[in-house]
């Protein structure tokens, strides 16, 4: 069975940074895509917001809010996909999940995922 485990999360001031890892099995990211979402307090989980995706060729995507702050990268010697996240905004604030799926349709959509984490959780404060 397919594995996804978060680690990473925190509480930190506006500004700073965080970065968030994903531990998974090889195929996973030979395979398929994957892809950070967050959702945020008081969403619901169809309201998970796509916030980075790496697909199996390397290729990368990133929300209009989090471009230019946010990277994802992939370690595969380890398995470990991370997300590193620097300047920080209070409205990042949020439980992050990693997440594959087959690359079947748009990254950012939460009900293509075939596998979730458990999610690790953020917050900025001002």
């Amino acid at each position: 069975q397919v594995k996804l485990e978060e680690s990473g999360g925190g509480s930190v001031q506006a500004g700073e940074s965080l970065r968030l890892s994903c531990s998974h099995s090889k195929y996973i990211h030979v395979t398929g895509r994957m892809t950070w979402f967050r959702q945020a307090p008081g969403k619901q989980r169809d309201e998970r917001e796509g916030v980075a995706s790496i697909d199996s060729d390397g290729n990368t995507n990133y929300a209009d809010s989090v471009r230019g702050r946010f990277t994802i990268s992939q370690d595969y010697a380890n398995n470990i996909l991370t997300l590193q996240m620097n300047n920080l905004k209070p409205e990042d604030t949020a439980m992050y999940f990693c997440a594959a799926d087959r690359e079947l349709g748009a990254w950012y959509d939460p009900y293509g995922v075939d596998y979730w984490g458990k999610g690790t959780f953020v917050s900025i404060s001002s």
